[in-house]
């Protein structure tokens, strides 16, 4: 009885951290994201085919630790692709699947796919471009959207400038890792709504590194 009650105290504790029952419920009851295995996708028309990996959805707080179980089960190899279609989320676990990404040599695309691998145009915003961003090769499909705006943080904090100036210089030096222009950061700051780049801006950005003209 003595052991059950420290394990349930323990387990109250743990859930009472912030974000705690999120984490929770994404692990152990629903994931906030959806993923799917395309055997065979052509990205860029060459008729070459790769292996893929799409998922969307929320972007939450357990979304790594997932995409890593999700990379495991796809066995995707250097090459291989993500494709992307999510509106956003948890910027922490964004750029730690970015970086995931490109630890592994995968290339990205903001798209969605058929069994076939017939890619249709989609839209990447907010978090979800960080994880873009992790593509060792970032595809631009035809039709598909990236959405940037400036990052805050809903949890309270004693000191918001300082910690609106923490965020931006993560991003920035995450950004900067990754082969983006630091111009990214400055787009982003200029609205709190999205901010949909047109094609032209996000390859002067170096965000889309090979545009594709056809979906």
């Amino acid at each position: 009885m003595l052991l059950v009650s420290s394990v349930a105290i323990q387990a109250y504790r743990d859930l009472s951290k912030p974000g705690a029952w999120d984490f929770w419920r994404e692990t152990y009851v629903a994931a906030s994201m959806n993923s799917a295995v395309i055997s065979d996708v052509d990205i860029d028309g060459s008729g070459r085919g790769r292996r893929a990996l799409a998922i969307s959805g929320t972007i939450g707080s357990a979304s790594a630790s997932w995409f890593r179980d999700r990379l495991s089960e796809a066995r995707l190899a250097p090459g291989d692709a993500v494709l992307l279609s999510s509106q956003g989320g948890a910027l922490n676990q964004a750029a730690i699947m970015g970086e995931v990404i490109r630890t592994h040599g995968l290339v990205t695309a903001v798209a969605t796919s058929d069994a076939s691998g017939k890619l249709r145009p989609s839209a990447c915003a907010s978090a979800c471009v960080l994880i873009y961003a992790g593509g060792q090769t970032r595809y631009g499909i035809a039709g598909s959207r990236l959405g940037v705006h400036r990052f805050t943080t809903s949890a309270p904090v004693s000191d918001p400038l300082a910690e609106a100036q923490r965020i931006q210089g993560m991003v920035l030096g995450y950004m900067t890792k990754m082969g983006v222009s630091s111009g990214i950061v400055e787009a982003m700051s200029q609205t709190s709504d999205i901010r949909w780049l047109s094609p032209k801006e996000a390859l002067a950005l170096n965000l889309v590194t090979k545009p594709i003209d056809r979906p």
